[in-house]
């Protein structure tokens, strides 16, 4: 029977940073990491399982060489700190899971063996003592939380030097003992300075040389974070604003800049994308922008949060239209802006009543 490769990328730090973060964000984040791993699987693994944090890879009856495993343990590394950096740049979200999410690590771990397979309703997936050691491995005595091991039967067989050195890896013995069986392994720290990451649109903050053209403003008694979450995440959109017909966007994605989201109004798909202005320091805010509209060119709407204590807020809107035409600018002026301040301060409104209801149903809980 011919060797199978095994092989468990698991994101280190996924328990203390599930357990002391808000809960909802933080699944958020682990899913769009696992999504990102997945993605970035070149060498055409199977995926046997989701393990939490970790993903659980075979090749069943091939092992890659050495330069393509190498390379597949980069390009996971790669994608991995891509995407926590742009986590971390597009960032608008105050909470604890959105801001110690570039914190977290990954840990790689890489062994080969022959497989025995377990059927479970149709599903297949490897099974026995191999599968057992893929998995020992992850608890073992390297100092880090960002590194990759490969057991020393894996090196052997694809004929990878013990101290093998590159512009990434750097690699190390090592072993340890399970059930009394002691384990050899190579290990290298993976520094993530030394990855060439990926390139991502890093949205600008939108200025305007002008005032708004619409500013509307109401005190919240909510802790402005939390109002934010309210704002922000659109699943909440339908609870207080009126006369869309739908709201569309990734239920898995926290919300950042570039994010994008559909407002579909009689039939019609309004696509705007999440932006951001200078504001004063201690002031959150989001934006969001479309060029859908048939009455402007460009629309731009921002909400602005300001503590005024532990427990409440002020919430400025503000509004911004851009019309080339003179003909816009006389259908703007004759009846749009009317329609516009209507329409935002009922979704202040809504928003408010929203947030009554939220608390009061929290307090009878």
């Amino acid at each position: 029977m011919s060797k199978s490769l095994l092989f468990i990328p698991d994101i280190s730090g996924f328990t203390k940073f599930v357990q002391t973060t808000e809960v909802e964000h933080s699944q958020h984040v682990i899913s769009e990491l696992l999504e990102v791993l997945i993605d970035a699987n070149t060498q055409e693994l199977e995926l046997a399982e989701i393990e939490g944090d970790a993903l659980f890879f075979y090749k069943e009856d091939e092992v890659p060489s050495q330069e393509r495993l190498l390379a597949q343990i980069e390009t996971m590394f790669t994608a991995f700190h891509s995407h926590l950096k742009l986590l971390e740049k597009n960032r608008i979200c105050p909470c604890n899971a959105c801001a110690s999410a570039p914190k977290l690590q990954l840990k790689v771990v890489a062994h080969c063996g022959e497989l025995q397979y377990i059927a479970v309703k149709g599903n297949r997936k490897p099974f026995g003592q191999q599968v057992i050691e893929t998995h020992r491995l992850l608890k073992n005595s390297i100092d880090s939380d960002n590194y990759v091991l490969i057991s020393k039967k894996l090196a052997k067989e694809i004929g990878l030097p013990i101290y093998y050195y590159s512009k990434v890896f750097r690699f190390k013995e090592g072993k340890d003992s399970y059930d009394d069986k002691e384990v050899e392994y190579i290990y290298a720290l993976i520094d993530k300075e030394k990855l060439s990451l990926n390139e991502f649109s890093q949205a600008k903050k939108v200025s305007f040389d002008r005032s708004p053209d619409l500013i509307l403003d109401k005190q919240f008694p909510i802790p402005a974070s939390e109002l934010m979450e309210l704002i922000t995440n659109y699943k909440y959109r339908p609870q207080w604003v009126n006369g869309v017909d739908a709201f569309e966007f990734n239920e898995n994605e926290v919300t950042r800049l570039g994010t994008e989201h559909v407002c579909v109004i009689n039939g019609k798909h309004l696509n705007f994308v999440t932006i951001t202005k200078k504001v004063d320091p201690g002031v959150l805010v989001y934006g969001e922008m479309t060029t859908n509209l048939p009455v402007v060119d460009a629309l731009y709407q921002f909400y602005s949060l300001t503590p005024l204590s532990q427990t409440s807020c002020n919430l400025k809107s503000e509004v911004y239209w851009e019309a080339k035409s003179l003909f816009k600018k006389l259908i703007i002026f004759l009846f749009v802006r009317r329609i516009f301040k209507k329409n935002t301060q009922q979704a202040l409104d809504g928003l408010y009543r929203f947030v009554a209801d939220k608390r009061l149903i929290a307090s009878d809980s």
